[in-house]
This record gives structure tokens, C-alpha cells and sequence, in this order.
């Protein structure tokens, strides 16, 4: 049964323009982000192999003496050229100089590129408070809102990062990119008319218990973004370490993101500081649940999975201040956190019958 109440169809068609139009805008800027990576200068390569060499050895690390005669007759010990490789956490290895690569060209596509992912958001932001005005309701009632809405908070969440001057340019690209992978499934496949909520749906609780559930998703897919791009960057730190040779492409790419102990750092950061908001989002479903159905917590799909994700997190925190479980392990918690976030938004909804699927994609 749906609530009767009236729709704004004008209003509706004018939302579903700035999302198409957002869409264009992306776009640009996706395209601005790859010059910004292509015409970035490549001569900085190097800066971390360079750090990798030459150090001292860390304590209980193998080092190798070699004995060299003096015309003199005197034993001389050759200093050691060690190669090590930066803990997870340190700041031994130098950030890469960023997708710009150091160049005034590179910089100037990627200004480019920003200013179009801030234009593309303003415009998709008023998608969604335009298609919250046409039916006068919180703008998440169902998989398509819940997704324009998602996709939004994930910019503005990286933009604010940017305000508060932070180097994260390097999320750019592959923001932008799955913002157009999610808004493209949004406008194909999760495309829902505007309407109203069905009765469970009315309550305030839809501003307080979704709103929060979708800024811990956008936070946690930077921090998941982060994630695997650490997983990249220590491999290729690795490799240098224990002398190996990378690729051209490798060194292009890998160079000019943050160090993998900036990156781990960064992703624990974020993780951490929105994993109590987390907490409190299932805490508010499960008080909204009381007032909807009159249960607490009735082992609804939904629910098992928010708690698994809540695991997933707390596991990985954990991970993180226990010996042994730093680093590569941990990251792999992590992603699996996350993946667990993704099924429980579309695996529950699509494919599991559910109180919280209220009709097909909704």
C-alpha cells in the first residue's frame, strides 16, 4: 500500500535531468583526469628506489661485511649499502609527486579536472534535492535514490578532504569513475518514478537511520579506494626493495601516488573515525525496527549483514593493533569489510527476500 499524496511530476523530470546531465559532467572530468595522468611529466620516477637504497640496516637485519686491504696493510671495513623496505606507518618512502607528475601541464588538467568534479556535483546534488522536493520526503526511499544520494556524498566527501588541504588528488580518477559506474546502474537498471514511501518507510527515522548509513558508505569507499590502491603501491615498493625491475607503465603510475604507508595510513584513518558512526546507524535500525515491526532485531537479512559488516570493521581495527596482522593482512580485512558493505546494499536488496525490500529494486 502506498501512502496517497501528491507528486511533483515536473519537479521529477527536472531531477532526472541534473542526474543525466551530472552524468555528462563526470564525464569531462574523468577525461580531464586521465590528461591529468597522461600528460603528468614522468621524469620524477625514481624518487622511491632512491629511497629504498642506501639506508642503514634496521636491527636484526643480515648485513653483509666486505673486508678490503688498505695499501697500508690495514683491515678496512666497507660501509654496507643496505636495502630496506618502510614499515607500514613510517614516512621513510616519499610521496609520489601526484597524477600531475610534477609538471605545469599535468597540474593544470588535473585543476581542470576538479573544478568539473565540483561543477558535476553541484548539479547532481540538486538531482537529489530536487527529487526529494517533488515528493517531499527524504531523497533515499528506494535503490535508485539511495544510489544518487550515495554517489553524492562520496564527491563532497573527497572535496572536503581537498578544502581542508589534503592530498588526495590521487582519488580522482577512480572516484570518478565509479561515480559513472554507479550512477550509470542507477539510470539503467535501478530507475524507480517518483513516488511515495510505503507506511514503514514514513518516519523520521528514514532522515536519521539511512542519512547515516549512506555517509559511512561513501567513507568507507574512500577508505576501501585507499585500500587497494596500498595493496598496489606496497607491492611495487616490495619489489624495488628486494631489487626488482618494474615495468614503465608501473613506475608511471605507481610514482605519483602517495607512499603504500601514506595510503595504509590514510584508509586506517578513515576507517576508524567512521566506524563508530557505524555502530550507531545499526543501533538507530534497530530502534526504527521497534517502532516499525515491533521488534528490535529479528534476524532480517539486512540486519545480519550490517552486523557483518560491523564485524568486518571491528575486525579490521582490531588487525591493526595487534602484532603480526598490520599491513597486507589487515588491508585484506578490510576489502572483505567492505565487500560485505556492497552485498548487504545490493546482494540483500536484489537477490534476498527481505523486510527491507519493499518492491523489487526498491
Amino acid at each position: 500500500m502506498i501512502l496517497a499524496a501528491t507528486t511533483n511530476e515536473s519537479l521529477a523530470r527536472m531531477s532526472d535531468l541534473l542526474i543525466y546531465s551530472s552524468m555528462a559532467v563526470y564525464t569531462l572530468a574523468f577525461f580531464a583526469h586521465i590528461a591529468e595522468w597522461v600528460l603528468g611529466s614522468r621524469s620524477k620516477v625514481g624518487r622511491t628506489a632512491a629511497a629504498l637504497t642506501s639506508r642503514a640496516s634496521a636491527a636484526g637485519s643480515a648485513v653483509t661485511v666486505q673486508v678490503k686491504q688498505a695499501s697500508g696493510g690495514t683491515a678496512v671495513l666497507e660501509k654496507p649499502k643496505v636495502v630496506t623496505r618502510s614499515a607500514a606507518g613510517t614516512r621513510d618512502v616519499p610521496d609520489g609527486p601526484g597524477a600531475a607528475g610534477g609538471t605545469a601541464k599535468g597540474d593544470l588538467y588535473g585543476r581542470i579536472a576538479v573544478s568539473l568534479t565540483v561543477l558535476a556535483f553541484l548539479v547532481e546534488a540538486s538531482g537529489v534535492v530536487t527529487r526529494a522536493l517533488s515528493v517531499q520526503r527524504a531523497p533515499w526511499g528506494n535503490m535508485y535514490e539511495f544510489s544518487t544520494t550515495f554517489s553524492t556524498v562520496a564527491v563532497g566527501a573527497y572535496l572536503g578532504f581537498l578544502v581542508a588541504k589534503k592530498n588526495v588528488r590521487w582519488l580522482g580518477l577512480p572516484l570518478v569513475t565509479t561515480v559513472l559506474l554507479d550512477l550509470g546502474m542507477a539510470t539503467t537498471w535501478l530507475k524507480t518514478p517518483s513516488d511515495q514511501l510505503v507506511p514503514a518507510l514514513d518516519s523520521y527515522w528514514l532522515w536519521i537511520h539511512v542519512s547515516t548509513a549512506i555517509f559511512c558508505g561513501a567513507v568507507f569507499y574512500l577508505g576501501a579506494t585507499a585500500t587497494l590502491l596500498y595493496l598496489f603501491r606496497d607491492s611495487y615498493e616490495n619489489k624495488l626493495a628486494t631489487g626488482g625491475n618494474p615495468g614503465a607503465f608501473a613506475r608511471s603510475v605507481m610514482e605519483r601516488l602517495p607512499s603504500a604507508a601514506s595510503l595504509d595510513k590514510f584508509s586506517y584513518r578513515v576507517n576508524a573515525a567512521v566506524f563508530p558512526l557505524w555502530t550507531f546507524t545499526i543501533i538507530a535500525g534497530a530502534i526504527w525496527a521497534g517502532d516499525a515491526w515491533g521488534r528490535y532485531w529479528g534476524w532480517d537479512a539486512k540486519e545480519v549483514w550490517s552486523f557483518i559488516t560491523w564485524v568486518g570493521y571491528a575486525a579490521y581495527l582490531h588487525a591493526r593493533a595487534t602484532a603480526g596482522w598490520k599491513g597486507r593482512k589487515a588491508a585484506y580485512i578490510a576489502l572483505i569489510a567492505f565487500g560485505c558493505f556492497l552485498f548487504n546494499y545490493y546482494g540483500v536488496n536484489i537477490f534476498v527476500n527481505s523486510k527491507h525490500s519493499y518492491a523489487g529494486v526498491e
